[in-house]
């Protein structure tokens, strides 16, 4: 059994695909940032950074004691090796896989992250801000588009690099983004959006989730930016 501690997030979401495609068994553990959740001690004590997700694997690979991982990242690779699905032994294959993991959690992640924050819960509207992480996030899509060309997943085979990069992709609207603009990137979204496990992921959202627009108010602001 796996908890995951979670919020509908795009990094939530990393996580709980990678559970639905691999068949594993795991609880919920919501942790609603918007009130706060995030800096229970309890909570501390297994994501120190105070962040979503994070996971408790009660049933490790070594059959050891329980481990508690932060960061979505390393829980996706680290899953990804307990299971020994959607990231391949071989090494080329296998840091073809890492290579599009990391520039996920390095590029897209932190710039569309900032995208999100200026365009849609900054207290007041910074437009040079908001024209610099939209460009941003453009070029990275770009990027993602170039990729894509003549492949149905990032890194050939369907892998943890295209559960990462997915959450973040499919907010292109939000973040002022043109669909048109990235055609192999569109599709690869359509192929992502048809497979079931990713539809079951996202059916946590109703379930968890009961009011999307709860990290617009002031003091979800004051809790998730310190305004």
């Amino acid at each position: 059994m796996i908890d995951l501690y979670y919020w509908t997030t795009p990094n939530g979401h990393k996580v709980s695909i990678f559970l639905e495609e691999a068949g594993l068994e795991y609880r919920i553990v919501p942790v609603h940032i918007g009130k706060g959740e995030q800096f229970a001690p309890e909570f501390l004590k297994i994501a120190p950074n105070n962040r979503i997700p994070a996971i408790v694997d009660h049933a490790p690979a070594d059959g050891g004691e329980p481990i508690a991982l932060f960061e979505s990242g390393a829980i996706l690779e680290y899953l990804a090796d307990k299971t020994g699905q959607f990231l391949p032994r071989e090494t080329r294959a296998r840091f073809s896989v890492l290579q599009w993991l990391y520039w996920q959690m390095g590029g897209v992640g932190p710039m569309a992250g900032q995208n999100h924050h200026f365009v849609r819960y900054a207290p007041e509207p910074i437009p040079y801000a908001i024209d610099r992480y939209v460009k941003e996030t453009a070029r990275l899509y770009g990027v993602l588009d170039r990729q894509l060309a003549g492949r149905e997943y990032v890194a050939g085979e369907y892998s943890i690099a295209d559960m990462a990069i997915y959450p973040w992709a499919k907010l292109w609207k939000m973040q002022q983004q043109k669909l048109e603009d990235f055609p192999n990137m569109a599709a690869w979204l359509g192929r992502l959006d048809a497979r079931p496990a990713v539809q079951r992921a996202y059916a946590l959202v109703e379930q968890v989730n009961t009011d999307p627009q709860a990290l617009l108010t002031a003091e979800a602001r004051r809790l998730l930016f310190g305004q």
